[in-house]
């Protein structure tokens, strides 16, 4: 009737405990309960290792899966973008392919939810098969005010197919800068209880357009000829210039982060404190070679999570890869605080903490095992691997 599983360190989703506990599930993943090991009884199954609740990947690209190995790195991120918008038009056999064997990865590295950006409907096909759970954050863009209300007409019957399947589904801007004030003015009325996702500073051209209306971004509009004339530079940040809509949120998640500032930081926790912010540092790397500014968003008191953005900006779509890389540059962040970022956390950003992110009886986050770690703590070669 029940599954008993121990291991050198267990963490219940907010501590990391070297005791001798035992984690008690029923057959089908269910928690029951933690104990210690002399009040477990029989049929325990013993791992050298961290077990975990199941990984939450904040923020992908799932629809990307099949751009693997297509777009070099270190492109930059304007560069990067034109190169999407190009490799978008394959076989859809491709496509769904890419997705199954992405999704493949995530189940079997330990991640059970992911925070999905679509802008089409291929992935709804995977979806529904129900192996995560997802929510999908149906993305909205355009860079001429003029075709705002077609813009929020076809994002609400994408939204539609996915809710017609049980699916849970959003409708949410890109980015700042490629947002009009039209199209965020009909978006904001549709965030009601929803988690609201937006990709947020990451270059500081971004930052550039908002506050003097100078930079590259400038090249981005005319190469779409699009006139700026509607566009006047608000003298502060690109987030804080949004923010006055996008605080209406009933939740969010700010992705990347790369160029964002402790101004920016104390403004958001003031104004939007259900607000969390996606560490994707992989693809960071990936993309413009640079760090989210990790410690800024600790010492701000800042909601953490973590993602892994898409196979067109990623080696893997792996939670302990990006965990990896933030201990690579942050050796002194404790792994307890770390693991609370890909699973917790992560579960109340999705609103799936009722059954994901800790080991609460009742809940059904799954189980994973962390293996190969150095000193209990240095996760340089270790592997994860989904138990439950």
């Amino acid at each position: 009737m029940y599954q008993k599983f121990q291991a050198t360190q267990l963490f219940t989703g907010t501590e990391l405990s070297q005791d001798q506990l035992v984690l008690i599930t029923t057959k089908d993943g269910t928690i029951e309960g933690i104990v210690g090991i002399e009040d477990a009884g029989e049929d325990i199954q013993s791992f050298d290792g961290i077990l975990s609740p199941g990984f939450v990947n904040a923020h992908c690209h799932l629809e990307l899966s099949h751009m693997k190995d297509m777009i070099p790195a270190h492109t930059g991120l304007q560069e990067f973008v034109k190169q999407i918008v190009s490799l978008r038009k394959v076989d859809e056999h491709v496509i769904e392919e890419a997705i199954v064997k992405a999704e493949d990865e995530m189940f079997a590295n330990g991640i059970v939810a992911v925070g999905d950006i679509s802008n089409t409907l291929d992935t709804l096909s995977q979806k529904e098969k129900n192996r995560l759970a997802y929510y999908t954050f149906v993305e909205l863009y355009d860079l001429d005010p003029t075709r705002a209300q077609d813009k929020l007409n076809a994002g609400i019957e994408n939204q539609k197919a996915f809710e017609e399947k049980n699916l849970r589904a959003s409708l949410v801007p890109h980015a700042p800068y490629s947002v009009t004030n039209n199209l965020w003015e009909l978006l904001s009325t549709h965030f009601g209880a929803h988690t609201i996702s937006m990709h947020n500073q990451e270059t500081p051209d971004e930052n550039d357009f908002f506050k003097t209306k100078t930079g590259s971004f400038l090249g981005m509009y005319e190469r779409t000829k699009v006139s700026l004339d509607f566009f006047e530079p608000t003298g502060l940040s690109s987030l804080q210039s949004v923010l006055p809509i996008f605080k209406n949120a009933a939740a969010s998640i700010l992705v990347h982060n790369s160029f964002t500032n402790a101004d920016d930081i104390a403004v958001v926790k003031k104004q939007m404190p259900n607000s969390f912010w996606c560490l994707c540092p992989n693809a960071n790397q990936y993309i413009e070679q640079t760090m989210p500014p990790i410690e800024l968003l600790r010492t701000g008191g800042a909601n953490i999570i973590v993602g892994t953005d898409s196979y067109a900006s990623n080696w893997t779509l792996n939670i302990l890869d990006e965990l990896k890389t933030i201990q690579k540059h942050n050796a002194h962040i404790p792994l307890e605080e770390m693991l609370g970022w890909a699973t917790i956390n992560g579960a109340l950003a999705l609103q799936m903490n009722k059954s994901l992110g800790s080991f609460e009886q009742g809940k059904k986050p799954g189980v994973v095992l962390i293996e190969k770690i150095a000193g209990e703590t240095n996760l340089a070669n270790a592997v994860s691997r989904r138990l439950l």
